[in-house]
């Protein structure tokens, strides 16, 4: 099924590498817009949300919309490393704001040793 929107964390990734990637991906980015710690733009007409350092060294990518080329967070993950060749780290399925703590800990880490879920205490 297809999730709603995409979140994905990576490591030791470039805004400007990502840009790159999303233009080749989906298609033509706008510039990116600051507020605050956060940076916007559109690739595609999909609004981007780029959190650098959202997590100790981990960067956020949000694309908000279900109008992506990939079904789900694991999708755009695989993706983002094959062509950023930096370690990705999604859920492995949506997330619900009932979950456990547990549930939420869990996570899908993609590099070049593969790909394994992990528990990942991001508080």
């Amino acid at each position: 099924m297809r999730q709603p929107d995409i979140e994905i964390y990576l490591k030791d990734a470039d805004q400007q590498s990502v840009a790159a990637w999303l233009e080749q991906a989906i298609g033509p980015c706008s510039a990116w817009r600051q507020k605050g710690q956060t940076f916007k733009c559109e690739a595609a007409g999909i609004p981007v949300t780029w959190v650098p350092k959202a997590v100790g060294k981990w960067h956020s990518l949000m694309l908000e919309s279900d109008a992506t080329p990939w079904d789900d967070d694991i999708a755009c993950a695989r993706d983002a490393f094959a062509a950023l060749g930096v370690q990705v780290r999604c859920a492995p399925g949506s997330w619900q704001e009932e979950e456990s703590l547990e549930e939420g800990e869990r996570w899908i880490r993609i590099d070049a040793e593969g790909e394994q879920e992990i528990v990942w205490r991001t508080d």
